[in-house]
């Protein structure tokens, strides 16, 4: 064909270019992500989470580490200093630390008063014991709570009944008062065994658990609740999978984010209702702890201030980072958040 015949050459128009193709975007792949890294996306992003996340980290550092961090300062808690270090009332002098002294690398954090030991050794194993106790407890009541919860929801019926009137009865036992009770039993029944140390552990974490596992039970039944009617759930039922393998394969894998904040939640919870216990004489008295520190420390607040607000720093500076971690991590988890 000539080109007299073949018309004007027409150019193209904008409009003709294929629709829905951005032009900045060619040759680029968009890649799909998994909900865990949008929520770890979130979380680097949030700066109040990765300052809470480094004080965290700290403190299970010298969990982890408390008794090679007392041969590295060359403290311990069986150091017990001659009287001359005492002024009259129990007050270490200013020459061996602070408040009324400078600093000294043999004693970091002062000498406690009244029994002259070192106050660095002692607030080491109190967070080493805290943390250990809050966190064995904490894994055996998410444990329970989430098993109860699991075969509540999924269950129905007779079981799900029985299983929320255990739940709502340990709800309506005090806390306080049940330890109270369980606390005078245990000493008296093993004051004289070897062991007494071991139980009267064992004790607090079983107490601790025994009565923080309801509320992860009844957030897990219902969050099953939900679950069991998915259109996953019932092809796994048609084709005749078990129902141990059902709520471990199909139910739990989909429970990661509500069990995930719920633990964080509960962890911080665990520490203050350790410290609190041993503050009131009730709790682990066979081990340092920060709670018999501030027991120790009201006495000597006017004139020795610094025994009592070291282990008050560190409980709240802990319990604090834990829950604000615990409320990004719940926000980072939740996919309706906008933040």
């Amino acid at each position: 064909m000539s080109a007299e015949t073949a018309g004007p050459e027409t150019l193209g128009h904008l409009s003709d270019e294929p629709k829905g193709e951005d032009p900045g975007t060619k040759g680029r792949t968009i890649t799909g992500k998994s909900p865990l890294r949008i929520a770890m996306g979130r979380l680097l992003r949030d700066k109040i989470a990765l300052v809470c996340m480094a004080v965290v980290l700290f403190f299970v550092f010298i969990a982890v580490f408390a008794g090679p961090l007392q041969k590295l300062f060359g403290v311990n808690t069986d150091t017990v200093l001659p009287a001359q270090f005492l002024e009259l009332g129990g007050v270490p002098r200013a020459e061996y630390g602070p408040p009324y002294g400078p600093l000294t690398m043999e004693h970091p954090f002062g000498i406690a008063p009244r029994t002259a030991t070192d106050n660095l050794a002692f607030w080491l194993e109190g967070a080493q014991n805290s943390l250990q106790i809050a966190a064995i407890a904490t894994i055996l009541a998410m444990l329970l709570g989430v098993t109860l919860g699991l075969l509540g929801g999924f269950l129905g019926g007779a079981v799900d009944r029985f299983l929320t009137f255990v739940t709502d009865f340990f709800l309506t036992l005090p806390f306080i008062l049940a330890a109270l009770t369980i606390a005078p039993i245990i000493n008296e029944r093993f004051r004289d065994s070897p062991n007494y140390a071991t139980v009267q552990v064992v004790a607090l974490i079983g107490v601790l658990a025994g009565f923080g596992w309801m509320s992860v039970a009844r957030l897990i039944r219902g969050e099953v609740l939900s679950l069991r009617e998915r259109e996953f759930v019932q092809a796994a039922r048609v084709m005749g999978m078990p129902t141990g393998r059902l709520l471990i394969k199909e139910l739990l894998p989909n429970l990661v984010a509500p069990i995930v904040v719920a633990s964080s939640l509960m962890l911080p919870a665990f520490v203050s209702a350790e410290a609190g216990l041993a503050f009131l004489g009730i709790g682990v008295t066979t081990r340092p702890s920060w709670g018999q520190t501030l027991n120790q420390g009201i006495s000597f607040f006017e004139p020795y201030p610094l025994y009592l607000y070291q282990p008050l720093i560190g409980i709240v500076l802990l319990v604090l980072a834990l829950n604000l971690l615990g409320d990004a991590l719940r926000d980072a988890l939740d996919p309706k958040t906008r933040r």
